[in-house]
């Protein structure tokens, strides 16, 4: 598992700065917009992203990150001469909500798709994106259906669920777990994580199965459930869905009597989590995450100039998301321009970009070759690193 070091995120500043420089002539230096392009239109980046809904409070992480990796671009030049610009749509984390959004997008123009949060919301928006011929750079959604679909214009940023999977049974077992309650909520994203962690659990040699439990998402009460697990006598608890139900469930275990451990996916990390939970349900609550900007050794000047645009610090998947421009906008400069085809044959080619992540090179899958999976755990009302996994 793959963890930052400060000299990787040096090279992610680097790289940006000499991609951006060149006699002020844009991205890699060309006065070339390509394939007969208008220099004097912008290209429009889309971004799907929760704007409403219970996923709300990710949302302008994910925009404010992309914002100021546009800004940083198109303050050197932008891209082969032409400014970027960034469009966002909301997602709501509903599927006919996304399906919405990604229309509008495809309509406003958009060269590169670089937004997805929830697996469930985003796999709609696949076939929209795919018949546009439109690249997309999922920062966040990492459903194992993404990838399923075997789709040439669709590229993952963030680790799969089945390298979460891995991640979350390696951590169970290191923590000497017995018996796990894997609980999801039915959508892509959740239910595939809890299906990829039970399969690695029967495996020999780590904790069992205790039960698997699916829940109704937005519900407020979820004793039933948590009657269930208990009955089971689990010393963990996996929850692999969102932030908004793992809060709830963290608070009511605890007001069951429930001593165990209690794990959750990276669909669950937020401060929203510990506020709903209550700082004490909350406090030693583990996650499997990929990087924050928290845990990025060396990004304290990045968090410091997030800080000072936006007024807030940059929270999860912030980091992903300024990459997936970033990406973007050097996928567009190899292919001299945005016609599709020529995007995602560079994307492909793609072989030790600069990311928050380490160099970047993808599978012919279009994944990332290691997940970079590490665990959190709540500690004083925040998310800290307990183990890189390493």
């Amino acid at each position: 598992m793959h963890k930052i070091r400060g000299t990787a995120l040096a090279a992610v500043m680097a790289s940006l700065t000499l991609l951006t420089a060149g006699c002020g002539q844009g991205l890699l230096g060309s006065d070339d917009a390509g394939s007969g392009e208008n220099k004097d239109e912008p290209i429009i980046l889309g971004m799907l992203i929760p704007q409403s809904g219970s996923e709300a409070a990710i949302g302008p992480y994910m925009s404010n990150a992309a914002q100021m990796a546009v800004d940083e671009i198109n303050e050197k030049g932008g891209v082969l001469g032409r400014k970027l610009e960034l469009k966002t749509a909301d997602d709501a984390c509903d599927p006919q909500t996304a399906a919405a959004g990604a229309n509008k997008l495809v309509t406003e123009g958009i060269a590169v798709s670089v937004g997805g949060y929830c697996s469930g919301a985003t796999l709609p928006t696949l076939p929209i994106f795919n018949k546009a011929g439109i690249p997309m750079v999922i920062p966040v959604a990492n459903s194992q259906e993404l990838v399923d679909q075997k789709l040439k214009n669709v590229f993952l940023i963030n680790g799969t669920g089945g390298q979460q999977a891995e991640a979350a049974a390696a951590w169970m077992t290191k923590d000497g777990a017995a018996k796990a309650a894997l609980m999801h909520d039915n959508t892509s994203y959740s239910k595939d994580l809890a299906l990829r962690t039970q399969k690695l659990l029967d495996e020999p040699g780590g904790p069992e199965t205790a039960i698997l439990e699916a829940v109704t998402p937005k519900e407020s009460d979820y004793s039933a459930n948590i009657n269930n697990v208990l009955a089971k006598k689990p010393d963990y608890v996996y929850w692999t869905g969102y932030f908004q139900e793992a809060g709830l469930l963290a608070r009511q275990f605890r007001q069951a009597g429930y001593e165990g451990k209690i794990l959750v996916g990276d669909g669950s990390v937020s401060p929203k989590l510990i506020e709903i939970a209550g700082a004490e349900a909350a406090d030693g609550v583990y996650a499997t995450m990929t990087q924050t900007p928290e845990t990025l050794q060396g990004a304290e000047s990045w968090i410091a100039n997030y800080k000072q645009k936006f007024g807030s610090d940059p929270g999860p998947y912030s980091n992903q998301s300024y990459d997936a421009v970033r990406l973007a906008a050097e996928a567009i400069t190899k292919a001299g321009g945005t016609d599709g085809e020529k995007v995602i044959a560079a994307l492909e080619a793609i072989d030790g970009f600069s990311m928050f992540s380490g160099p970047l090179k993808f599978t012919p899958e279009h994944t990332l070759s290691t997940g970079g999976f590490q665990i959190l755990v709540v500690k004083d009302g925040k998310f800290v690193l307990q183990d890189p996994l390493q």
